[in-house]
């Protein structure tokens, strides 16, 4: 059974009341509308409705407090979603779905809605283009992307993915390669910056209700086993302790879940410490199975991508390593409506 096939819980009429009242109201419904639209900032709704900070922030507690919203917080900035839970959804998808797309109001808010989105695209590839020669000089190392999404779809197989992490999910990339194949979809990153792009990415692609959060992959502010595919892609190398981290993405594995690790295998491209931040210059089979198996994973797989042809000693072999939690499925649905921990 799918986590949408669960029969919804039911609410208390109390329960009830409160969040139908709190929806009852003309500004409160527009933001439902928008939200249902992606996760907005207080920012992002303030320029959008026309309306001031302190009075949008009444009407999102509001509906926090009403159980309609999820609060997350990005740094400085807080965002806003529907809220998931299942019998929350019974009770608002309905009335979302009644709106008129045509009324003049909410087609106002979806255009300006727009200019938030395209105005936020443009502040992250602003930022993004200050990256991209370093990352285009890295790329020009080892196989072409297309080569290594390629590979990381084979390893993950056809399998449907109910619920997907990428730890250190950048500019979202992984996500928009395996969200569309998942029932939840979720990218962790330390970085407002990098979210911001991934953010800008995923709208573009037309990838809906991703949910981005801020957190340290050493302590990744997410319910333990609530993940049936969790990625760390490209980022072990940055660490000084991978190993803690592949540790914390298997507690973070649903029974049956699956890790897969795409980084470098050993290389001795010294520059990379100081150009580009590198701590760690690759890592071996061995070593990273070892890893897995020390979080209570199964080695599955293991395959190297060798470097473009002419490639040598100055270029670099991407691995992808996956690992297999040895649990018996349980009753996942339980484990797949674990929501953020606060």
């Amino acid at each position: 059974m799918s986590p949408q096939s669960i029969p919804p819980r039911r609410l208390r009429l109390d329960s009830a009341l409160g969040a139908l009242r709190a929806a009852a109201e003309d500004t409160r419904i527009r933001i439902l509308a928008l939200l249902a639209e992606g996760e907005l900032s207080v920012s992002d709704l303030t320029d959008i409705l026309g309306q001031s900070q302190p009075r949008i922030s009444r009407h999102l507690k509001l509906l926090v407090e009403a159980g309609l919203l999820e609060r997350h917080r990005e740094g400085a900035w807080a965002f806003f979603r529907l809220a998931e839970r299942p019998e929350t959804a019974f009770l608002l998808r309905p009335i979302l779905e009644a709106l008129d797309p045509a009324d003049a109001q909410l087609s106002q808010d979806r255009e300006r809605l727009a200019t938030v989105r395209e105005q936020r695209a443009v502040a992250a590839q602003s930022f993004f283009a200050r990256l991209a020669p370093r990352w285009d000089t890295l790329r020009s190392l080892h196989a072409a992307e297309e080569a290594v999404e390629a590979a990381i779809l084979d390893a993950v197989g056809p399998k449907h993915i109910r619920s997907l992490l990428d730890l250190g999910t950048g500019t979202g990339r992984m996500l928009q390669l395996l969200g569309p194949r998942a029932a939840r979809v979720v990218g962790l990153d330390a970085s407002h910056a990098m979210l911001s792009v991934a953010r800008a990415n995923l709208e573009r692609a037309g990838l809906a209700g991703v949910e981005l959060r801020q957190g340290d992959i050493y302590a990744p502010p997410l319910v333990r086993e609530s993940f049936d595919l969790v990625i760390i892609h490209q980022v072990l190398h940055y660490l000084d302790d991978p190993a803690r981290a592949v540790a914390q993405a298997a507690r973070l594995l649903a029974p049956g879940g699956r890790l897969l690790i795409v980084d470098f295998a050993p290389h001795r491209l010294e520059f990379l410490r100081d150009t580009e931040g590198h701590r760690r210059l690759g890592f071996t089979p061995a070593q990273m199975a070892g890893w897995m198996e020390e979080a209570g994973l199964a080695p599955a797989l293991v395959r190297d991508l060798p470097p473009p042809a002419g490639g040598g000693a100055d270029k670099l072999t991407v691995s992808i390593w996956l690992g297999e939690d040895c649990r018996a499925v349980s009753d996942w649905p339980l484990a797949a409506d674990a929501k953020e921990v606060a």
